[in-house]
């Protein structure tokens, strides 16, 4: 499976963004507790391809919901339609993702729909419309996708995955640690 953009993206620099990132002080390694804490949060907000306050709304939500905050917090970004496109393989990159459903080529149970961020029930099958299966792009990336997550269930043969059920923490493969975005939002709270 070739490496997702983001991990490529996040390997490139070491050092934080800025005039200044590469400075002694940041490369000797002593990082506070916040600012490690922000680079968890905006490494999430990078990788499901969303904005500081919907980041925050999926973080009050989850804080809501029994069970751990953080576990539940990647499992809300991980029923996002836009990703769920991305994970089944119809999209390259979330952001291609994102562009699938906004310009309304992916349907939920037979009907169009054009919200990156609707939360996916268990059970709803999402396919691409018969016009962009034969999309150069989406051809492409089906053609290359390998991993298929355990909770989706993919016929490449119709461009649809079914989504079977929601993930547990184990089986999201990113690269973050949770337990300090949630460290993190209820410091502000």
């Amino acid at each position: 499976m070739p490496r997702p953009k983001y991990a490529r993206i996040l390997d490139k620099r070491s050092y934080p963004p800025g005039d200044h990132g590469k400075e002694k002080q940041f490369r000797s390694g002593r990082r506070s507790d916040y600012g490690m804490q922000l680079t968890e949060k905006q490494k999430v907000a990078f990788i499901y391809n969303v904005r500081e306050g919907q980041l925050r709304r999926y973080f009050m939500k989850a804080r809501q919901m029994p069970g751990n905050t953080g576990a539940n917090l990647i499992g809300l970004l991980e029923r996002r339609l836009d990703n769920l496109v991305y994970r089944a393989g119809f999209a390259a990159t979330i952001w291609a993702a994102r562009q699938l459903v906004t310009h309304g080529h992916i349907l939920v149970d037979g009907k169009r729909l054009n919200i990156p961020s609707y939360l996916t029930r268990p059970g709803e099958t999402i396919s691409v419309v018969e016009k962009m299966r034969k999309n150069a792009h989406v051809v492409e990336a089906m053609e290359s996708n390998a991993y298929a997550p355990q909770y989706l269930t993919i016929d490449t043969n119709t461009a649809s995955a079914t989504f079977t059920r929601i993930p547990e923490r184990g089986e999201i493969q990113v690269p973050v640690e949770e337990s300090l975005v949630v460290e993190f939002y209820n410091r502000l709270a």
